[in-house]
C-alpha cells in the first residue's frame, strides 16, 4: 500500500492527510450524533483513531475545528456551473443544496449550529461571514451571468434574488423535511426565476397613521 501523502503546516510538523481526513469524517459524525454543545475534541480524536495532540495540530479549539470544516462543505455546495441560463444555474444551484440539506449527516448538523448560534453570538457572527457570507459572494455570479446575458434587467435586486434562491428551498428542505424530488426542484426554479425577473414596483406603499 502507498504511503499516504503528508504536508507541512507553516512552522509546524508534518500533516498526514490520510489523517486530516479521517478527523473531518469523526468531526462530521460526532457533531451529527451529539450536537456543537456535546461535542468534544477527545470524542473526535477517539472516533477518528487518533490522539488529541493531532486534532490540536491542525486546529487550535473545537469552535475552529467545526467552523473550517462545515464551512469547506457549506460552501462547496454553493458552487454552481454556469450551464448558459439562468433557469439552468437556478436549477443546478437548488439541487445541490437539497441534496446536502437531506445528507444524513448535514440535515442534523445545520439545525444543532443554527441553534447554537442563538446561543453563542461568536459562532452565530463567524457562521454567517465565512458560510453565509461566501455562500451568497459565489450565488451572486448566478445574477450576474444573467445580467451579463441580458435574462434580467441591470437593475435586478441581487439582495432580494439572493433570498429568492436560498429562502424558499431551505424552508421546504431544511425546516418542514420535505423532500424535493425532480418535477418540484424544476417547478420551484422556475417560480425563483420568475420572481429573481419580475419588474420592481415603483408604488410607495402608504405609512400608517
Amino acid at each position: 500500500m502507498a504511503s499516504s501523502p503528508a504536508r507541512r503546516a507553516p512552522g509546524g510538523p508534518v500533516l498526514q492527510d490520510a489523517v486530516t481526513e479521517a478527523i473531518g469524517a469523526a468531526m462530521f459524525e460526532e457533531l451529527a450524533a451529539v450536537g456543537y454543545g456535546k461535542l468534544t475534541v477527545e470524542a473526535v480524536a477517539k472516533r477518528a483513531g487518533a490522539g488529541k495532540a493531532a486534532v490540536y495540530r491542525r486546529w487550535p479549539s473545537k469552535q475552529a475545528m467545526v467552523i473550517d470544516l462545515v464551512t469547506r462543505v457549506a460552501t462547496t455546495t454553493a458552487d454552481a456551473p454556469d450551464t448558459g441560463t439562468l433557469r439552468g444555474d437556478v436549477l443546478e444551484f437548488l439541487s445541490a443544496g437539497a441534496k446536502a440539506l437531506t445528507h444524513p449527516l448535514m440535515s442534523r448538523i445545520v439545525p444543532d449550529l443554527l441553534a447554537e448560534g442563538s446561543r453563542n453570538p461568536e459562532v452565530a457572527a463567524i457562521l454567517l461571514e465565512q458560510v453565509g457570507g461566501t455562500r451568497r459572494k459565489k450565488a451572486a455570479a448566478i445574477l450576474h451571468r444573467a445580467i451579463q446575458r441580458g435574462e434580467l434587467p441591470v437593475d435586478t435586486d441581487l439582495e432580494l434574488g439572493l433570498d429568492f434562491l436560498a429562502g424558499p428551498l431551505y424552508w421546504r428542505v431544511g425546516i418542514l423535511r420535505d423532500p424535493m424530488d425532480p418535477e418540484r426542484l424544476n417547478h420551484l426554479a422556475d417560480k425563483v426565476v420568475a420572481a429573481i425577473a419580475a419588474p420592481i414596483s415603483n408604488v410607495e406603499v402608504p405609512s400608517r397613521p
